[in-house]
């Protein structure tokens, strides 16, 4: 009896991963033991990266608010703190847009802080 080897689902997996490389320079795209070590590379940066900007964008929102906070005569953390004992519940993503893009409504926020 022959071997049965199944090669259609071993091309098909070995499309998928040609196809994630597609545009990656040199043999990392059209050779697959290459393509397959570039794009798991790929996909072990991507997992990570996924979180790193979740704290990206938490320090830039709170180099925002600090900004803003000071133009008002006011700290971030006692900013923060005058929220948090107010029951004010706004998230930072929040407060950071009201403070680039609504100084006015951003005054408001501060005002009842102090």
């Amino acid at each position: 009896m022959p071997r049965s080897v199944n090669a259609v689902a071993s091309r098909r997996r070995r499309k998928k991963i040609l196809k994630a490389a597609k545009g990656y320079f040199g043999a990392r795209s059209n050779v697959y033991t290459v393509a397959k070590n570039a794009v798991e590379k790929a996909y072990s940066y991507a997992y990570r990266d996924r979180r790193n900007k979740k704290r990206a964008f938490r320090r830039l929102w709170i180099t925002r608010i600090n900004a803003a906070a000071r133009q008002e005569g006011l700290t971030y953390s006692r900013l923060m703190n005058g929220l948090k004992n107010k029951n004010i519940d706004l998230n930072r993503k929040v407060l950071a847009d009201l403070a680039m893009n609504h100084p006015d409504a951003f005054k408001a926020v501060v005002d009842q802080v102090k």
